[in-house]
Formats: C-alpha cells, sequence, structure tokens
C-alpha cells in the first residue's frame, strides 16, 4: 500500500469495480497521488481527481514520471521569468532579451523561447549586438532539451558555458506533506509578527519586503559578503516592481540576527510557487531552517492558489538537491547560461554577475 512519502509522485492503483456474472472486476487509476487518509487515496488523473476507497484497492504502486514536454518546459521558464523580471526587456520574435544593469545572470541574459523571426544565427548575432549596444557581454540562458540545436550553435561559435542548473519541480501537497512528517503544517504565515514553527529552531516571518539584513545575506553571489550598495536594478528585480506576489522569508535567531533567509513569487497565471536565494548562515546550517522557510512559503503559496513550485539549483550543488528531493522536488529540466567568449566582446566591461 501506498504512504505519505508517495504523494507528489506517480502512482497506478488497481482497484476493485464491481463483479460481473460472478467475476471481479477491476478498474486502475494511473497519475499523481495527492492526498492519502486512513480511508481513502486521491489520484489526479488526466481526467480529473479520483477518490479511491483504501478497502477496494488491490494493488498499487509507484510508477516511472511521465517525461516531460516541451510544452511544459515552455510553461515553467515563462513562470521563471516572471518571477525574476530584468527591469529591461524587449522581444527578439518570441525571444526574450533581458538587462538589470549587470546583477544576476538570469535577468541579464536572452531567453530563447519560441522563434526568433529569424535564422538561427541571425539571432544569435542580434543578441550579441543588444547586450554590445548596452556595454555588456552577451549571454543566453539555454533550456535543455528544448533549445538544443540552439546550444549546439554557440558551442560551435565557442560561447562559454556555466555550471548547468536543475530546474525541479514538486506539487505543494508533496511538499507539505514532507513537512508535516517532521512537524505539524505551518501557517501561511501572513505579514505580522513572527510564526514559530514547531519542532524547528526559529521563527519565520514572511514579508513583502527585504529587510537590510536580508539583503546583506541573500542578495550577493553565494556566500561572499555584500560588496556595497545594490543597485536600484537588483531591487526592481527583487521585489518584481510590483508586478507578482511575492515574500521574503527572514528567520532570526534568539538574539535577533538574521541567520537564514529566502524569497517566493507566485507566478504563471497564479499556478507556480518560486523558491529562490534560500541562504543559510554557516553557523545554522544543518538545523533545518531551510526545510521551515520552504514549508512557510509553501503554506503561503497554497493559501494563495498555487498549486505547485519550482526551484533552481546547480547541479554540482549535492546537498542543496538531497535538501529538496526530501521535500518532494524532482528534476524537470535542465538549463545552462552561454556568454559570448571574451575574444568576441571588443573591450566590453566585465562586470560582476551573481
Amino acid at each position: 500500500m501506498l504512504g505519505p512519502a508517495d504523494v507528489g509522485h506517480r502512482v497506478v492503483v488497481r482497484r476493485r469495480a464491481g463483479s460481473r456474472a460472478g467475476r471481479p472486476l477491476f478498474t486502475d487509476a494511473l497519475g499523481e497521488l495527492v492526498e492519502i487518509t486512513g480511508t481513502t487515496l486521491t489520484v489526479a488523473t488526466r481526467t480529473g481527481p479520483v477518490i479511491i476507497d483504501r478497502a477496494a484497492v488491490v494493488a498499487a504502486k509507484r510508477v516511472p514520471p511521465r517525461p516531460v514536454t516541451r510544452r511544459e518546459i515552455v510553461a515553467v521558464e515563462i513562470a521563471a521569468s516572471q518571477a525574476w523580471p530584468a527591469p529591461v526587456q524587449e522581444r527578439l520574435g518570441e525571444w526574450l532579451l533581458r538587462a538589470a544593469d549587470g546583477w544576476s545572470n538570469r535577468a541579464n541574459s536572452a531567453l530563447p523561447i519560441g522563434d526568433p523571426g529569424m535564422p538561427l544565427a541571425a539571432a544569435v548575432e542580434e543578441v550579441r549586438r543588444w547586450y554590445a549596444a548596452r556595454n555588456m557581454p552577451a549571454a543566453i540562458t539555454v533550456p535543455l532539451p528544448l533549445a538544443a540545436r540552439l546550444d549546439a550553435e554557440l558551442t560551435a561559435r565557442g560561447w562559454h558555458s556555466r555550471t548547468p542548473v536543475l530546474v525541479q519541480t514538486a506539487t505543494l501537497a508533496a511538499t507539505l506533506a514532507a513537512v508535516r512528517e517532521a512537524a505539524p503544517e505551518p501557517s501561511p504565515a501572513p505579514d505580522g509578527p513572527d510564526r514559530r514553527q514547531p519542532g524547528l529552531d526559529g521563527a519565520v516571518r514572511l514579508s513583502p519586503a527585504p529587510s537590510a539584513s536580508w539583503l546583506a545575506l541573500a542578495a550577493t553571489p553565494g556566500d561572499r559578503a555584500s560588496p556595497g550598495p545594490l543597485p536600484p536594478a537588483a531591487l526592481q528585480v527583487l521585489t518584481t516592481g510590483g508586478q507578482v506576489p511575492v515574500r521574503f522569508a527572514h528567520v532570526h535567531d534568539a538574539s535577533g540576527d538574521l541567520i537564514a533567509a529566502g524569497r517566493g513569487t507566485v507566478t504563471g497565471g497564479g499556478r507556480w510557487l518560486g523558491l529562490s536565494r534560500m541562504r543559510v548562515a554557516p553557523s545554522a546550517r544543518r538545523r533545518g531552517v531551510a526545510r521551515m522557510m520552504v514549508a512557510a512559503l509553501a503554506a503561503w503559496a497554497a493559501a494563495a492558489g498555487a498549486t505547485d513550485a519550482f526551484l533552481q539549483v546547480e547541479e554540482d550543488n549535492a546537498a542543496a538537491i538531497r535538501l529538496y528531493a526530501g521535500l518532494g522536488f524532482r528534476a524537470h529540466h535542465r538549463y545552462v547560461t552561454r556568454s559570448q567568449p571574451r575574444s568576441a566582446r571588443r573591450g566590453l566591461v566585465d562586470r560582476d554577475r551573481a
């Protein structure tokens, strides 16, 4: 029989469906297990949710996830772009050109989804010219396998490749179920007083704006100290300029120092919680603080009507991948950021890119 750890996974459930001529009849439900109680299973099938009496189940098991379609990759990439909106955006056909004063890779790279309206080689050259006009090296975030042909074109041109990034997704039901295994489900943590999460150290507070300490911890590349004030474009990206709902998670220790920070948005027509900038101070790691932040942001997004979540993590970050796997996240697709070689930048100034 399936258990709580199977929530959020694709399953097949065979159950009794009556009898004919004295012989039992059976039917199968194939889809995602979204809820399990002491008496029922709920499976989200292609035709809608099916509630199954557990007493009627004769066999049930996990099955491999179905292949991700091109349309699904596009949907997640669009939701991710909405969650991290560059202040300067222009269209090249269906491609999106983005700039944010050099702050962050994603906000300063082209997103090649759809048809650029011209031959591929000409589109790459147009991307190069667009960024050169802004004194920036050209960069393209290449979703794979969606844009494999473009990736091959850039490889042939000698464009550099950064560490590949895994785009992971989960249902909020799976994430909250994983949290409940360790502690009761958190409240949506509305703006206002801190809400302590049972069974976990510290407290989480969600705010529509980041504090100065949040920016110092989470708005800089990796674990490096803040090099100084952020450019206005960075704040616009982080807050989305009011375009979409956003919350900043703050976790303080008993002395009032910020020990962890995270960010959540709701995009994609209200379906997707986007998790980003999850940072925990070294002194507070391995204490369940990151899980606590994800739980609070997931509860907030679920209360807002979201049903799924996505995040992006470099594929060599084994610790983060293990953490998110324990919260129901699975690889959806991957992307790689490609940048033009230095020899082709023609004197452009490199900027610190988060």
